[in-house]
């Protein structure tokens, strides 16, 4: 089976090298290219089809520094690039994923996730593709209806063992809510969590490139882990 070219968008380099490896660990898929913007993703896209290697799935973070992921879509679409759509994005405005939808995003994966979350992701929407790749005419209803139903129900293996996604939820509001870093016994309190809880959760985020650990130096002992928002 060819592996699927996909492009990688995302301004962040922590996050896009993140999710570069997350999509060249799972089986069927390669990198294509990794853009940090609007203008640079246009211009991989078209590079890639005059090669006569197009690429076939945009992972696509929508906050970027010279125009929106959704803008980009369009754009995208006018210049007749026909490449799926999965929106990795902090956004969790309802009327941004309605807009999504509308844009022709097949999937709307929220920050901060696993690796095995975006590898779901990712493998359904293979799945989605090979039911779909015949010739010929669906039988009923019931196979159209399957074969949408891949890219929609996920599976239950978003997060690591051991942690769930009201407290890492939580937590991430907690530390993007803050003007400083947080040691993770204050995230816990802040959290209702206990340190121990807090500092699972905070290393996650940190291993998903979302969040940065560095040690805060005080007048005695040893130095304390701060975390922060990655901005």
């Amino acid at each position: 089976m060819t592996a699927i070219p996909v492009l990688v968008v995302e301004d962040d380099p922590v996050a896009a090298d993140a999710h570069s490896l997350y999509v060249a660990r799972t089986p069927g898929f390669r990198v294509a290219a990794t853009a940090h913007g609007c203008a640079q993703a246009l211009r991989a896209l078209d590079r890639a089809r005059a090669a006569g290697d197009p690429v076939e799935l945009v992972l696509l973070d929508l906050y970027l520094p010279d125009g929106h992921g959704l803008a980009l879509c369009r754009t995208l679409r006018a210049a007749g690039h026909t490449a799926d759509v999965i929106a990795v994005t902090s956004a969790r405005d309802l009327a941004m994923v309605r807009q999504a939808v509308s844009a022709g995003v097949v999937q709307y994966l929220l920050k901060p996730f696993s690796s095995a979350a975006l590898r779901d992701r990712l493998e359904r929407y293979s799945r989605y593709r090979d039911s779909l790749g015949r010739d010929g005419q669906a039988v009923g209803q019931d196979e159209v209806d399957q074969a949408l139903a891949l890219l929609r129900t996920p599976e239950r293996t978003a997060l690591p063992k051991g942690l769930s996604a009201p407290t890492l939820e939580t937590v991430a509001g907690v530390l993007r809510a803050a003007d400083a870093g947080l040691s993770a016994a204050a995230a816990g309190v802040a959290a209702g969590v206990s340190r121990i809880t807090a500092r699972r959760y905070l290393e996650h985020l940190v291993e998903s490139g979302l969040a940065v650990r560095e040690p805060q130096y005080g007048q005695v002992g040893r130095p304390e882990l701060c975390y922060r928002w990655r901005s």
